[in-house]
């Protein structure tokens, strides 16, 4: 488990140094997850350490909401003149991420049937 904890940890180091070496304009954990998927992608399997240690931490990724939610409720003052934009970006956020995540389902069932299984 400490071991594939410090893969995982590694792959979100490598995105930061890639990202701050590169300039590039995306957080350096989404580039080491973006990472690790294409390293998991060529395996073409998930170990089973992985998928366990993935699954305890998405088992509790509501914990990582908690000092996002302390932050916004101590600082609720500094929302006040743009909370009406703040919620149009959220609703457009949202139903983008639907839009997308439908689009993407959809061609992942036309290759899935193409494939026969």
């Amino acid at each position: 488990m400490i071991g594939t904890i410090a893969l995982l940890l590694g792959f979100q180091l490598a995105g930061e140094v890639a990202v701050r070496m590169l300039g590039l304009p995306v957080p350096g954990p989404v580039a080491g997850m973006l990472m690790l998927f294409v390293a998991l992608a060529i395996r073409r399997a998930v170990p089973e350490e992985v998928a366990t240690v993935a699954n305890g931490l998405l088992a509790h990724l509501a914990l990582l909401f908690v000092p996002a939610g302390v932050g916004i409720i101590a600082h609720t003052g500094r929302l006040e003149g743009i909370w009406p934009i703040l919620l149009v970006v959220l609703i457009a956020s949202t139903l983008m991420a639907v839009a997308v995540t439908a689009v993407t389902l959809s061609a992942l069932r036309r290759l899935q049937r193409r494939g026969g299984s």
